[in-house]
């Protein structure tokens, strides 16, 4: 990534730009996962795939050695339900032709990664795509490591490769990028709602505060 995409306008996600590669999100995976609570991953990774979805931005999903690894955790796949998981021999996602093929069919530069394990499937084909020129982000918080340590040396070896660390509300926020984009509105709140935490929980609230007032003021 050059030093004129890492700041300024340019440098922030766009819809039209982006496409998401989402790794290896499995049972075995998220057996040795621990770096962080697993169900907030799977809320993390599924918030994300909703959000890629009503933004229109192309989403790959893809597990490896699938008979022995296990089927893609179901609220993943449910978001998709029609995309069959690209299913590999290879640890690096980057070196399967079909993955490489997929993204680059989209012409879209902005590579968004998420996957199991952060050290190993999600770090190399990060570090990979973007020695090929690809502007690599890695959604940290929808990703997660064998260890605490691994999750973490990872994302510094990956920052150091010129990957972009961020979190999935992030990306969320810069695909939206104004609350007066009515089109996606309804769906971005949705998304934050049902995965956002306590920001979905304060606009819930918020929501409700509303509504009271608007009632109000119509008695």
């Amino acid at each position: 990534m050059s030093k004129e995409t890492k700041s300024g306008l340019q440098a922030l996600l766009t819809p039209e730009e982006s496409v998401v590669v989402l790794i290896d999100h499995q049972p075995f995976q998220f057996a040795n996962l621990n770096s962080h609570e697993p169900t907030m991953i799977v809320n993390n990774v599924v918030g994300l795939a909703k959000a890629a979805k009503a933004f229109d931005v192309p989403t790959l999903l893809t597990t490896v050695l699938e008979e022995r690894g296990g089927y893609l955790v179901k609220g993943l796949q449910d978001v998709f339900p029609e995309q069959k998981p690209i299913d590999r021999t290879f640890i690096n996602t980057w070196e399967d032709e079909r993955v490489v093929d997929a993204v680059k069919a989209t012409g879209r530069k902005k590579l968004i990664i998420a996957g199991l394990w952060t050290e190993i499937c999600v770090a190399m084909p990060a570090i990979q795509a973007a020695g090929e020129g690809f502007e690599v982000f890695v959604v940290t918080d929808a990703s997660g490591g064998a260890s605490k340590e691994a999750h973490e040396m990872a994302v510094h070896r990956m920052v150091q490769a010129g990957v972009v660390p961020i979190t999935w509300q992030a990306v969320a926020a810069e695909w939206q990028r104004d609350w007066a984009r009515e089109k996606t509105f309804p769906d971005m709140t949705e998304v934050l709602l049902q995965h956002g935490g306590a920001t979905g929980i304060a606009f819930g609230w918020e929501t409700q505060l509303l509504a009271s007032g608007r009632a109000g003021n119509t008695a």
